[in-house]
Order: structure tokens, then C-alpha cells, then sequence
């Protein structure tokens, strides 16, 4: 079967609510170990239906925002979800309640109890008309950005499609592109405050029903940070500052001598070279064709996994007019099918989601095994170890893209990953500030959020720009609004990928394929600290542990005569 022959049915709550309840109390009733894990595993099998409904809905609305009938469905999640998870948690309840509880845990990774705990901390029936209005305004957020209609250059373009503008090497060009995609979030600027300010309010009035101090405890928990706590980050956010921002600030001198402009504007930042940005050589059909190349020579394994993705056509990679922004990988349980959807742009982000994105979904594939739709995917931050380092994994492959650009665009690529970091750590410091003081105005945040660029991002300058410069630009970053506090989980993994590069490609390990594959195959199974254990690397957490790899990058990049490339 292909994609688009997977069955979309929108389930019956009642019925649903009927089947679960008589598992549980099954369970509740179990008169042995055999009795009890034949409800979890039958708990199991029905979760991961509902899931596969829900997913379907999700990427189907994603693809075309505008179809009424997938529409409505996204409203009937919305809707329904917090109703589907209230019941999850009468079931999490009945396990930990279970007088097997202990042989349980011999039985069942350790994560599936951790995750379960979480989820009880995280949710009651009390707070299910919050969840539902934080969903919609999430959705709300979501269909505002989707409807941006901009005219430029004669046409009318979708946030996504600006990005070969963006990268122009022409300056003027540049700056009309920025201006005109920012000129969208100006005019939606009372609307984008007040969607997060009700964001804000309804995550913080959540947290303190179900008794947390601060939206910020209660975030940790929904992210399942089972292992790590906001000390932890702190620590981890001042070695992003000592070791990796004196770098970020080498490098964008360099940027600016490289592309010649003795003044560098906000409007500068996507163009790394003169000659243009590296971009792949070839249209949508020759990136994929060769992809399937690429991973059919990595391994045996992601030979498997990439003819099951593209014969399935279990991906939707180009950018059309109502499709939602970004791009993401998720899973449909019932046909044990990743799905990748991406916005290809023309842009070498186009190779970075065949690589990005395929991580995920090929952490997934591996993962299959995992009878619990819970933990088949790891925590997110672990998620994205797999993501990140599948892109340096696959740099021996590059040519095939980029051809005689091959060495511009890993030179971007890694200098890419570097720059990222701060960016990334801002964005988590800045929802620590802002969901510890909830009553702060809209132009309060805006403030902070300008107040904490200048120190991880001094480079940055929005004098041409008022709009920006009074802080404004994380309007345009989805997971602030709709993932709150997903976002130093890429940072973290982009650590961890960094140590795969300096293993796989600097030092030539034979042992980092087996060790990457490893975590792959262990999926959800494994907490963050726990994977980073199995894949023989060092924790961002402990003190240091950035000043080893960000040298090797520094001296490496030091090494290329950037501006011959």
C-alpha cells in the first residue's frame, strides 16, 4: 500500500472510550503477570489505532491547510485530544496502582513507566478546557503563518518560498525579501502578541491547577526530561556563551570579508558566499533519485529503509500554495510507515531535510520492534541526536548533490551547525524568562528577547529595521508558540551529532556507524543521558564537555580558504 491509500477513519470517542475502559479493567481485574501484560499489550495495539487516525489527520491538514474536510478533523483533535488523553491516564493510573508493578518494570523498558509517571503529572480532567483552547491557539498560530500571501519579484509567495531570495547575492534583492516577509508578521504584530500572550496565560493558569510552581517545572515534565533539570541547562547555556559564541563571532567576520560588506545588516545573514549559497544541482526528482543512491551505499540497513519510504511514497517535499511551513517526520503505528514532510526550496535545505528529516524517520523504522506506541520514538532531545548526526553521516555522499560545490557546502554546513547553537539556546532562555514572569507585557517580552540576542547573537543588526529591533523575531519561530520549550533539544543533540562528525569524519571510528545504529535500534527505550551513555559520548551537561569538539570544528574550519570556495 501506498500513502494515499492508508485508510483515514475519524474515530467514535463513545466506542473508543468502551473498548479502552474494558482493557483496563482487565487489567485492574488481572489475576497474574500473563494477565496483565496481555491488557498492556492490547492497550497498545488499540493506542497505536488511535494514534494512526490522529497522525493521518494531521499530515493530510498539513499538506493542504485549506481542505475543508481534513479541516474539520483538525478541529475534532483539537477537540478531543485532551478527551483521548484523560482516558491514557486512567490507564498509566491502573499500572502504577498494579499489584505486579515491580515484575512489570523487569518486563518493560524503563522509560515506558517514566514516560507514563510524566504523563499523570502532566494531566488532569480539571485543566481538559485549557488543553483544548492552548491546541486551537496553537492551530490558530499555525493557519495565521500558512495564510501569508506576500507579492514579490510579480508573485505571490508563501513564507517558505522566500528562500532563494533571501540568499540572493544581490544585496538590494536581499533586503526587499526581508523586508517583505517581515512586513507580513508587522502587520499581524497585534494578533501574534495577542495569541501568545493567551498562550502564555493558559500554559501558567495549567500549571499552578496542577500545582507546579511555573509553566517552567511543568514544560520539563511534558518534554520527558527524565535525567536533566533547568540547573543542568544553566550550566550548559554558559558554555554555549564561553566557548561557542568567541567562535559564532569569528565566523561572521569571516562572512562579512567573504561576501565583501564592511557593515553587515540582518539582511545579510543567509548569504554565506559571493558566488551564491551551494545549492543542489539538480531538480526534486534528481535529489531523490539520488538519495536513494546515497542511503542504499550507506548500509544495508538505510537501503531497506529508503526504498520503503519512496516506494510507499510516504513523503511530501514540495512547497505549494496552502501547504503548512517547515518540515517534520512522524509516524503512523497501524502500517508501521515513517512519513517525511518538507518544503524543498531550491536551497541546500532541501539536502538537509533528505538527511535531516530521514534520520528521524530511519530511527523509527529501526525502532519498529517497540510494541508501545509511547516509546518508539526517544524524548525529543534524543530524537534529534539521530537527525543531526545522519547529516554528517552522509557527507561522503555530498558530491552527488552539490558536485563541483561539494566542499562550499560542507563548509557551510559545519559552520551552520556552530552558528545554530546560540540561536538555539537563546530561544529556550527566552521561554525560561518568559514563563517565569507570565504577566510580563507584550513589549516587555519583545525587550528581553532583543536584551538576550545582543548576547548570544552580538552580530546581529536590525538598525535598518525597527521592527525587528525592538525584538520581534521570534514571532516567526513555530516551536515558541506551539512546542514550548522544544527548541535547546536541538542544540543538545547538535552537540552530540558534532561528536559523530569528529568520530565518523575527522577521526575515522569504524565504531561510530554501529554505535549510531545501536541508538537508532533502541528508540524510546533509552532516556537522553542514557543514549548519549550507549552512543560512547559526552554529556552536554558536564562542564567542558563543548570545549574539545568546538575546537576540533574551529581549527577545522580555520583550515579552508573559505573565500576560494
Amino acid at each position: 500500500m501506498k500513502f494515499s491509500e492508508y485508510t483515514y477513519e475519524r474515530p467514535d470517542f463513545d466506542r473508543y472510550k468502551k473498548d479502552f475502559l474494558h482493557l483496563v479493567d482487565n487489567l485492574k481485574q488481572a489475576e497474574s503477570l500473563a494477565e496483565v501484560k496481555e491488557a498492556i499489550d492490547a492497550v497498545s495495539d488499540l493506542s497505536a489505532s488511535l494514534e494512526t487516525m490522529g497522525t493521518l489527520a494531521s499530515i493530510r491538514h498539513s499538506i493542504n491547510t485549506k481542505d475543508s474536510f481534513y479541516l474539520e478533523e483538525d478541529k475534532y483533535w483539537n477537540e478531543y485530544g485532551p478527551y483521548y488523553q484523560e482516558l491514557s491516564t486512567l490507564y498509566y493510573q491502573a499500572i502504577m496502582d498494579s499489584p505486579y508493578l515491580e515484575e512489570l518494570k523487569d518486563a518493560y523498558p524503563r522509560t515506558f513507566f517514566q514516560n507514563m509517571q510524566f504523563e499523570l503529572d502532566s494531566f488532569d480532567s480539571s485543566v481538559i478546557d485549557l488543553l483544548q483552547k492552548e491546541n486551537q491557539l496553537s492551530s490558530d498560530y499555525q493557519k495565521l503563518l500558512a495564510s501569508a500571501e506576500i507579492e514579490f519579484d510579480g508573485k505571490t509567495l508563501t513564507l517558505s518560498q522566500f528562500g532563494p531570495y533571501l540568499e540572493s547575492t544581490d544585496r538590494d534583492t536581499r533586503k526587499a525579501a526581508s523586508d517583505a516577509q517581515w512586513s507580513f508578521f508587522e502587520e499581524n504584530e497585534s494578533q501574534l502578541d495577542q495569541l501568545y500572550d493567551e498562550l502564555v496565560k493558559v500554559r501558567d493558569t495549567i500549571a499552578k491547577k496542577l500545582g507546579f510552581k511555573d509553566f517552567v517545572e511543568l514544560g520539563y515534565i511534558r518534554m520527558k526530561r527524565f535525567d536533566y533539570n533547568r540547573q543542568m541547562v544553566e550550566v550548559y547555556r554558559k558554555q554555549v556563551l564561553d566557548y561557542v559564541v568567541p567562535v559564532t563571532q569569528k565566523l561572521a567576520k569571516r562572512q562579512a570579508e567573504r561576501i565583501g560588506i564592511e557593515k553587515m545588516k540582518h539582511y545579510d545573514a543567509s548569504l554565506q558566499f559571493l558566488n551564491g549559497n551551494p545549492t543542489p544541482q539538480g531538480n526534486p526528482d534528481y535529489i531523490i533519485e539520488n538519495g536513494r543512491k546515497m542511503y542504499h551505499e550507506l548500509s544495508g540497513e538505510t537501503a531497506e529503509f529508503i526504498d520503503f519510504l519512496f516506494d510507499k511514497e510516504l513523503v511530501d517535499l514540495l512547497s505549494k500554495e496552502g501547504k503548512a511551513g517547515g518540515g517534520y517526520c512522524t509516524y503512523i503505528p497501524d502500517y508501521q510507515s515513517p512519513f517525511i514532510f518538507a518544503n524543498f526550496n531550491g536551497t541546500s535545505g532541501d539536502i538537509d531535510v533528505l538527511t535531516h528529516e530521514a534520520g528521524h524517520a530511519f530511527q523509527v523504522f529501526e525502532s519498529r520492534w517497540i510494541k508501545q506506541p509511547e516509546i518508539v520514538f526517544p524524548t525529543f532531545e534524543t530524537c534529534e541526536i539521530h537527525s543531526m548526526s545522519m547529516e554528517f553521516f552522509t557527507y561522503p555522499w555530498m558530491e552527488l548533490f552539490f558536485k563541483e560545490e561539494t566542499e562550499k557546502y560542507k563548509f557551510d554546513h559545519l559552520s551552520g551547525a556552530v552558528r545554530f547553537l546560540p540561536y538555539g539556546v537563546l530561544v529556550d532562555h527566552f521561554q525560561h524568562e518568559v514563563y517565569e514572569n507570565p504577566e510580563w507585557s507584550a513589549d516587555k517580552r519583545k525587550a528581553v528577547w532583543r536584551e538576550l540576542e545582543k548576547q548570544y547573537l552580538p552580530e546581529r543588526d536590525f538598525s535598518e529595521n525597527s521592527f525587528l529591533d525592538k525584538g520581534t523575531f521570534w514571532f516567526r519561530q513555530g516551536h515558541i508558540f506551539g512546542a514550548p520549550f522544544y527548541y535547546i533539544d536541538y542544540t543538545l543533540a547538535q552537540v552530540c551529532a558534532l561528536q559523530f562528525w569528529k568520530r565518523a569524519i575527522v577521526d575515522q571510528d569504524e565504531n561510530a556507524w554501529s554505535d549510531y545504529l545501536a541508538i537508532c535500534k533502541a528508540g524510546g527505550t533509552k532516556s537522553f543521558l542514557e543514549t548519549v551513555e550507549t552512543a560512547q559520548l559526552r554529556s552536554p551537561f558536564e562542564e567542558g564537555s563543548l570545549k574539545d569538539v568546538i575546537k576540533t570544528i574551529d581549527q577545522t574550519l580555520e583550515q579552508v580558504d573559505d573565500k576560494a570556495l
